[in-house]
């Protein structure tokens, strides 16, 4: 089943336990009360367009994964950056590349089909400006995995995710610092997206 942008844009969700624990920790009341609205309104079942319970959920993963790699394969293409700079580009893009690996064997382990790579363009004019969709991008990442996680059933997938959701954060830190950005942009607790949110801001990279 190809992932187009009809069907990327059709996918919806968030994470009922992160927006209480949010709640419940002083998290801005808006972003609340749209995560619980979207959580109402179909959860989880909304990743259905990538596959049922959990593998749709990793699909959904694997998909965000394919672009982040594909805009670290365009950025090293692109000539902008050079020393120190490119060789953080080049690593990060190399883990994205593994995170894509690692979500596709644990698809097929637990007998889905990986979703296949969208095509993609980003927009690459300046260093600066990289930079920053760069931040937006890990930000993003980091955010999604955070806005499914209550909605993961298996703990070993559960596990699995948070382990890549770190590492976005990382990356997200790192660029932030670059960019002379807060590593905690949202504070003490970081805020999870729903996946409405997140596919909406993919969509400007989506070609065909």
């Amino acid at each position: 089943m190809d992932v187009t942008r009809r069907k990327l844009l059709a996918v919806g969700g968030g994470s009922t336990a992160a927006a209480a624990f949010l709640a419940a920790c002083g998290g801005d009341s808006g972003t609340t009360t749209a995560t619980m609205d979207s959580m109402s309104s179909g959860g989880a079942s909304e990743t259905a367009e990538f596959g049922k319970g959990d593998i749709g959920i990793l699909n959904y993963a694997l998909t965000l994964e394919y672009l982040e790699t594909a805009f670290y394969a365009d950025v090293v293409k692109s000539g902008l950056f050079k020393g120190a700079e490119l060789e953080t580009i080049r690593k990060f893009g190399a883990e994205e590349a593994e995170h894509v690996q690692a979500l596709t064997a644990a698809v097929k382990q637990l007998g889905g089909k990986p979703a296949p790579e969208p095509k993609a363009k980003f927009p690459l004019e300046s260093a600066k400006s990289v930079l920053e969709l760069a931040g937006t991008v890990e930000n993003l990442g980091a955010a999604a995995y955070l806005g499914q996680a209550a909605n993961i059933k298996s703990p070993e997938v559960l596990a699995s995710a948070l382990a890549i959701h770190s590492v976005e954060g990382r990356h997200a830190a790192v660029l932030n610092t670059l960019l002379g950005e807060s590593i905690t942009p949202d504070g003490a607790f970081a805020k999870p997206a729903d996946v409405q949110t997140v596919l909406k801001s993919v969509e400007p990279f989506l070609v065909g």
